[in-house]
């Protein structure tokens, strides 16, 4: 029985998020799409533990902890800014926790270094180094994952105010970093172009500011998965027990490709290269975006992808409806059908992945039932998104059927 997760979402105590994020709509809509395993985020936040404590229920299995069927791990993300060798760094990290007295713990040393009830992903004003040593000094089993890697403000590689490699950013404590996530603009295929990823196991997670978008990215195990046997899985990068995750097209991201939007200029970073990164219409600067770091620091020319963890790109079943039928993502017509849809199958990811094209046909829409097939297949036009301009996905058919990103990451 395949067991699904999305380690990295916030709570209503997070800026720019739903008033919804709490746990009843968390485990509400995490039913429908599928997932079985939720992060809870935001365990900085003193108003949002009260209420995990409160409504949590503890099982028999290390570090899970349930609500009305959905299991629930402790999960937070920080933002470390700092200076370091004369430059402002700006770095996301996603941290898992066993057990709620390590939680408090941790919270107690980061207190000093940041403002813990202003958000619910806390500003800490120390290095990563300093990260890294105060959560292992609570707990040695601690999970620090660099958050959605190669985002350019805010990604441990991300090119405006990142490091170039894992190891310069964490020191002596590099060797404890067992895992990144690979974030909405990035997939496996572009960080397998890196040697020195090659021995980190890469996630993906939603990064969920609203209960509609739990599981639009996330992580297959083969089986159900405690505390131990996800820090054993990240460890070994264990592609048995881990089978694939679920991936955006990283085409979709507004900083995907290089350009320059007020001119319409976008351009691939090899073309951006021949043009000195420089806009041949009005001379200034590109922006350059996330494929183009990534060619920068890649030590390879194909990605090596023999012994790792698989992968599958999907759309939203909620998009594909409202592109299907020409309606907005929030209509009645989308969440009516969505329900529809994932009430009868039993969920989203069920629909997307495995679902027979013969037990979609007639229940539904046959236009549905087309782009389900093909963006399971791949067979889609990709234009990529830059400078800001979300990417766009054409599905083939008879009648352009469109697809666009999100119109907001929130």
């Amino acid at each position: 029985m395949k067991y699904y997760a999305d380690f990295h979402v916030h709570s209503k105590y997070s800026m720019a998020t739903s008033k919804h994020m709490e746990i009843p709509f968390i485990a509400r809509e995490a039913r429908a799409k599928g997932i079985n395993l939720m992060g809870t985020g935001d365990f900085t936040n003193p108003g949002w533990l009260y209420l995990l404590e409160k409504d949590l229920k503890e099982t028999a299995r290390e570090g899970i902890y349930e609500f009305e069927g959905i299991d629930f791990i402790l999960t937070a993300e920080v933002c470390n800014i700092f200076n370091e060798k004369g430059h402002t760094k700006k770095i996301h990290s996603l941290i898992i926790l066993p057990d709620f007295d390590t939680v408090k713990n941790f919270n107690k040393n980061i207190r000093k270094f940041g403002k813990l009830e202003a958000d619910g992903r806390p500003t800490l004003t120390f290095s990563l180094r300093d990260l890294a040593e105060s959560l292992f000094s609570v707990c040695e089993d601690a999970i620090l994952i660099p958050a959605h890697l190669w985002t350019p403000w805010f990604g441990l590689l991300g090119s405006q105010s990142g490091f170039d490699s894992i190891e310069e950013a964490f020191g002596n404590y590099s060797n404890r970093i067992y895992a990144v996530e690979t974030g909405l603009s990035s997939d496996p295929p572009m960080n397998w172009l890196l040697s020195s990823l090659d021995k980190i196991t890469l996630v993906s997670n939603s990064d969920a500011h609203s209960p509609a978008n739990i599981g639009r990215e996330a992580n297959c195990f083969k089986n159900a998965i405690d505390y131990s046997a996800l820090l054993d899985i990240l460890k070994s990068q264990d592609a048995e027990r881990f089978l694939y995750t679920i991936e955006f097209f990283p085409q979709e991201g507004k900083y995907h490709y290089d350009g320059h939007r007020k001119c319409n200029i976008t351009f691939h970073p090899e073309e951006s290269k021949k043009h000195n990164n420089l806009c041949p219409v009005c001379g200034r600067p590109l922006t350059l975006g996330v494929l183009h770091r990534v060619c920068d620091l890649a030590d390879r020319k194909e990605a090596k992808k023999e012994g790792r963890v698989g992968y599958k790109r999907l759309i939203p079943l909620r998009e594909i409806i409202a592109n299907s039928m020409n309606v907005g993502t929030k209509s009645k017509l989308v969440e009516d059908t969505h329900r529809k849809l994932t009430t009868y199958f039993g969920n989203e990811l069920r629909i997307l992945i495995d679902l027979p094209e013969k037990d979609l046909t007639g229940f539904t829409d046959d236009r549905i039932v087309k782009s389900v097939i093909k963006v399971r297949k791949e067979k889609v036009e990709i234009h990529p998104g830059y400078d800001g301009v979300y990417g766009k996905i054409l599905i083939p058919e008879d009648s352009p059927n469109r697809i666009t990103t999100q119109r907001s990451l929130f």
